[in-house]
């Protein structure tokens, strides 16, 4: 069953491109999109979030990075193993 991210976890995950780039304290910050995406806009990447779960793999977000916010599929497809 999908669900969403809880909003303190969205708090405290970062971007693992954006932290490689910089050590700024806010550096990599995520926010929600289409409830099942996590976009960092400083490094562009997007991550989907599978049955509530994150995946935060850096190969996941840049495989999505040039998606267009509104064409990224919803539910996001499972990640390619």
């Amino acid at each position: 069953m999908d669900e969403t991210i809880k909003p303190d976890l969205l708090e405290i995950l970062r971007c693992p491109i954006a932290l490689k780039e910089g050590t700024e304290p806010n550096r990599g910050r995520l926010r929600l999109v289409k409830e099942v995406w996590l976009v960092s806009d400083e490094s562009g990447c997007k991550y989907p979030i599978i049955d509530g779960i994150p995946v935060m793999l850096p190969e996941e977000g840049l495989k999505w990075r040039e998606v267009p916010e509104e064409d990224l599929p919803v539910p996001p497809p499972q990640p390619s193993a």
